[in-house]
């Protein structure tokens, strides 16, 4: 099956994750809705083959459950992506292997990457047909308007390739461009990304800087942009990792940059060093509008190629769950091994969803030492570069389940003096989204001991942790079917009886 999005929508159709809408709609608000509903109740993906205003289909949710972000990497159960995650942790800072099966685990993982080296398609789909100056015309793309008080329609889901003007090296990213006219829009980036780097080092050497915009890709190469690498690592080089096989890449009609060859549809263009306009306000995954930026980077395009009736694929932020939670999940046991070797107590850790997937970090310890909770928080700060923005990192024992918030609720109210055990860090760089901090930009975070204390934290002896009596509790395994309770599945446990409500 072909490595597209295509192949991918066909793999959803033939395992009944996949609905076809041909009634008429419109990008206007009612697109997004109706996607909104199917997220909310873990629907199936869509495809809107009838828009209003343009001659393209729709495609969304496709990566709207964890299942199919792991059909997305080529696995079945999430289970099977800690596996990757092992593979990019000997990538991510090699070390010498000290036996012989460190070395062949490293030079499996070095076989990879060879197996993983780009091609290059000489006819690429994605150049079936170009569109060039006054033909390029982006009001005929079915750009989503999703929330009511958005400035106006927006690309949500397509990957921006920049290449850094000195190493020409490239930067692979996902980025929110906001509609200025029928060839321009503005970008919303953060400031530590590559892409502003590279807008820098343009503006010193006194050059444009280019850019091209993939949209409808395969979401694997989706993935992998989002994945955390170090500046020196090519995005197109993960995603063949993740894939098992190298990324088609194709070179742009107009700029030096190079796509994925079976996009959907690309847009290439420049931006000019100072050349700004207003971005803004716009629903963002914080779950509220984002500000209006007056001074966003504007892209003028010049160029737009695509296949031949193109599928464009999008999606929308908002308060979780959306389909960036769903894939935020998936990287998390991706991310486990890389934090791991970057921070070796740690046994676990886990974003919450509702933590909008990177504001809280809930991480377990091997506790051997005094002051380790602290020692392992600040460290995960700094471990990877979207660590930055997360504004509380809990650290719990390891026999803590800390994807069970009644579990991490326990050892919060029961193990934390907050005199003693909370530190907050102030004056950190931080995401201009979030609203709560005082000055955009600028935040504090907070680090939260959770673990059993041991001297000199406290002088107090801790009791002994309740635990059921080994003998009875065999003694009710074996005889369950005999109390007449063999139809109840304990580990199915309904939220609803602890207090949550669900709907």
């Amino acid at each position: 099956m072909a490595r597209d999005l295509r192949g991918f929508i066909q793999q959803l159709e033939q395992r009944g994750q996949l609905r076809r809408i041909q009634a008429l709609v419109d990008p206007e608000l009612e697109i997004a809705e109706i996607a909104n509903r199917l997220l909310q109740a873990g629907g199936p993906a869509l495809l809107f083959e009838n828009v209003k205003g343009s001659a393209y289909p729709v495609a969304i949710n496709l990566m709207g459950t964890v299942e199919r972000v792991c059909m997305a990497m080529n696995m079945e159960k999430p289970e099977e992506l800690e596996t990757l995650g092992k593979k990019l942790a000997l990538l991510y800072q090699p070390r010498p292997p000290k036996k012989i099966s460190q070395a062949v685990e490293l030079g499996k993982a070095l076989f990879d990457v060879i197996r993983a080296k780009p091609d290059r398609d000489l006819f690429p789909p994605c150049h079936q047909v170009v569109l060039k100056d006054d033909a390029v015309d982006l009001t005929k793309l079915p750009l989503l308007r999703v929330y009511p008080g958005d400035a106006d329609k927006v690309v949500t889901l397509g990957l921006m390739i920049t290449k850094d003007p000195e190493t020409k090296i490239p930067n692979v990213g996902v980025y929110r461009l906001q509609l200025q006219s029928k060839n321009t829009m503005t970008v919303q980036w953060l400031s530590v990304r590559g892409p502003t780097r590279h807008l820098r080092k343009a503006a010193e050497m006194g050059k444009k800087l280019e850019v091209a915009i993939a949209l409808g890709v395969d979401p694997l190469i989706i993935m992998a942009a989002a994945t955390p690498l170090p500046v020196d690592l090519s995005e197109w080089l993960f995603a063949g990792i993740y894939g098992g096989s190298g990324v088609h890449l194709a070179k742009c009609k107009t700029v030096d940059l190079e796509v994925p060859a079976a996009s959907e549809i690309v847009l290439e263009g420049t931006i000019t060093p100072g050349e700004t306009g207003v971005d803004g306000p716009a629903g963002d995954h914080m779950g509220y509008y984002g500000g209006v930026n007056e001074k966003a980077p504007l892209l003028h395009f010049h160029c737009m190629t695509h296949r031949k009736d193109p599928i464009y694929l999008t999606t929308f932020s908002g308060r979780p769950p959306k389909e960036d939670a769903m894939m935020a999940i998936a990287l998390n046991r991706v991310y486990t091994p890389i934090l791991r070797q970057q921070v070796p107590e740690i046994i676990d850790f886990f974003l919450p969803m509702e933590g909008l997937s990177y504001k809280v970090a809930v991480i377990s310890i091997e506790k051997t030492y005094p002051g380790q909770a602290r020692r392992a928080a600040l460290a995960f700060w700094s471990a990877l570069p979207q660590f930055n923005y997360t504004k509380f990192v809990i650290v719990v024992d390891k026999d803590i389940n800390i994807r069970d918030p009644r579990q991490v609720v326990w050892a919060i109210t029961s193990k934390v003096d907050p005199a003693r055990d909370v530190f907050i860090l102030p004056n950190n760089p931080f995401d201009s989204l979030d609203f709560a901090t005082e000055k955009p930009g600028l935040g504090s975070r907070m680090g939260i001991d959770a673990t059993t204390k041991i001297s000199p934290e406290s002088d107090r002896p801790w009791s002994e942790t309740l635990k059921p009596d080994p003998d009875t509790a065999a003694l009710c395994d074996r005889r369950w079917a005999e109390y007449g309770l063999a139809d109840l599945k304990l580990d199915e446990v309904n939220p609803n009886l602890f207090g949550y409500d669900m709907k």
